[in-house]
């Protein structure tokens, strides 16, 4: 029975995201998916509502609904509720939706479960490293970002209103955020693939800013 609403939801997603920005569609999600399995695989846990949860968390993501933080969980409610899910697994995978974002680094989670950790661990892992660097950059051109600007310095410890209205330069991003998952991973698993996805990062930081200066 899982499984069925499993290969339900994934048709479904890939119905919604079809036409979705590079970095935020059906593969985003299926990265996503298949690290949570990762990670879950050393945590106890409804691996169920991981899996939901790991599928549907950006399916209505608020960068592309004018801000509105609430469409993704209302669609995610809806879609669970069509096919006879128990409200508690529903209110589960719907609190995993409304907290897993970095939204600046200054949220504050007002729900906790080890599924919310494992998911959101999945999420970030596809934020950094070699995948992380190709989604910054796409979504940096999809914004008309441009790739960075020495006279512009990243903006630390934004608000979450301060983030999201943010455009500044692709590089800044970095520092703004991925440079900063390492350290606020959950689990031992996503710690670990954490700190090799970081260090890449930091590997082709230093290789972009000596191609900058025009040094090598």
């Amino acid at each position: 029975m899982d499984k069925i609403l499993v290969d339900q939801t994934i048709q479904f997603v890939k119905k919604e995201l079809e036409n979705a920005e590079g970095g935020h569609d059906w593969f985003h999600i299926e990265r996503v998916w298949k690290n949570a399995l990762l990670v879950a695989q050393g945590e106890t846990c409804d691996l169920l509502v991981v899996q939901l949860a790991a599928l549907l968390h950006d399916i209505a993501d608020s960068k592309f609904h004018a801000g509105d933080e609430t469409v993704g969980p209302k669609k995610a409610r809806v879609f669970l509720e069509s096919h006879d899910v128990d409200e508690k697994t529903i209110a589960h995978v719907v609190n995993i939706i409304e907290n897993i974002s970095f939204k600046g680094g200054n949220f504050e989670r007002n729900f906790h479960s080890k599924e919310l950790d494992i998911v959101q661990d999945a999420d970030r892992l596809d934020a950094i490293g070699a995948v992380g660097i190709a989604r910054c950059f796409n979504y940096g051109g999809f914004k008309n970002r441009a790739l960075y600007n020495p006279e512009i310095p990243p903006v630390m410890n934004m608000s979450k209103e301060d983030y999201k209205k943010s455009d500044s330069p692709t590089i800044n991003h970095f520092y703004e955020k991925l440079l900063l998952l390492k350290d606020r991973m959950n689990t031992e698993t996503g710690k670990r693939i954490a700190a090799q996805r970081h260090q890449y990062m930091e590997d082709f930081l230093a290789q972009f800013y000596a191609e900058w200066r025009g040094e090598k």
